[in-house]
């Protein structure tokens, strides 16, 4: 297992978090499978992986219209996924979060922004001090439209030069596999962790300086 897990896992268990124990229960994933629905509806959902998914949580969820967030694993070969397996690179599945948001309010088009506005998409397999191929950058589209949308953004970014590069993943959706519950909400339950207030928290605030209109209310 890499630096950056063990360093997490050791963090999680000073948060005073059982992780082996959690691990060694093999906890059973839950699964979402969604059909090609046009995304018009009040409650879709966004499938997006770019890092530690502790911080790509947060960013999501500071946004209007983002009725939650999950974490969780897509994008595997594996029929199952749990966060041991996931770091060590068993099942090929990347740290993900499922948004669920109302389209009335803010469309895919715009989360498309906040995802490469908040994160590095030009690296490989890694994002900030976070190595590994479960760390990687990409879409997990689930109809035509929102793998347009996605392509036709990227060459977009290109075309202006907003990135030499982009290394982003850009695959169809096949299931989501909901992480274990400790890690649900962690930066907002775990606000000393060290990961966090070392990473997870300069990355949220660095992308909510740049997008201001697009948060939540604090009243």
């Amino acid at each position: 297992m890499m630096f950056t897990n063990i360093y997490k896992s050791v963090v999680i268990i000073f948060s005073g978090i059982a992780f082996f124990s959690a691990c060694s229960a093999q906890i059973k994933s839950s699964v979402e499978k969604e059909n090609d629905e046009i995304i018009t509806q009040p409650n879709a959902v966004a499938y997006f992986a770019s890092g530690c998914f502790w911080c790509v949580e947060s960013i999501f969820e500071s946004l209007q219209g983002v009725d939650e967030v999950i974490s969780g694993y897509a994008g595997g070969t594996a029929g199952d996924a749990n966060y041991r397996a996931v770091s060590a690179g068993i099942t090929d599945h990347a740290e993900t979060v499922a948004i669920h948001y109302d389209s009335t309010i803010i469309d895919f088009a715009t989360l498309l922004e906040v995802f490469f506005a908040s994160h590095d998409p030009t690296t490989v397999n890694q994002q900030g001090p976070d190595r590994g191929r479960h760390y990687r950058s990409a879409i997990f589209y689930r109809n035509d439209e929102e793998k347009k949308l996605a392509a036709n953004y990227i060459d977009q970014l290109l075309a202006e030069n907003v990135f030499s590069r982009i290394t982003t993943e850009v695959t169809k959706f096949e299931a989501f596999y909901k992480a274990e519950e400790y890690h649900q909400d962690y930066e907002m339950k775990n606000p000393r962790d060290p990961y966090v207030c070392r990473v997870s928290i300069p990355r949220l605030h660095a992308f909510q300086k740049k997008y201001p209109e697009l948060l939540k209310s604090k009243n």
